[in-house]
């Protein structure tokens, strides 16, 4: 962009390629697989109990019935939760 910043000393890069190019195609192929990695299962609120998810409950198969939040009530899905730390500490000169 033009853009001309400064970098930390401990800054490290890589310069070429990156190795194992195959490592995203790799199938798992079992629930065990994903669990030596450490994954959790990962479960529905709408498939629980009103005390475990504000989608919970209900007679039968019913769905959320809110806007997707979380299992302790912050809205999800597009709502943005970061706050914002901006810095213009390290630009040396602005891009033209």
């Amino acid at each position: 962009s033009g853009e001309v910043r400064k970098v930390l000393l401990d800054c490290m890069a890589t310069i070429g390629q990156v190795g194992n190019l195959d490592h995203e195609n790799v199938s798992l192929g079992k629930a065990g697989r994903s669990r030596w990695l450490g994954r959790r299962p990962h479960n529905r609120g709408v498939s629980m109990n009103p005390v475990d998810h504000p989608h919970g409950g209900g007679e039968g198969k019913t769905s959320g019935g809110r806007h997707p939040v979380t299992p302790w009530g912050q809205p999800t899905r597009g709502f943005k939760t970061r706050r914002n730390k901006r810095t213009a500490k390290y630009i040396v000169s602005r891009r033209k």
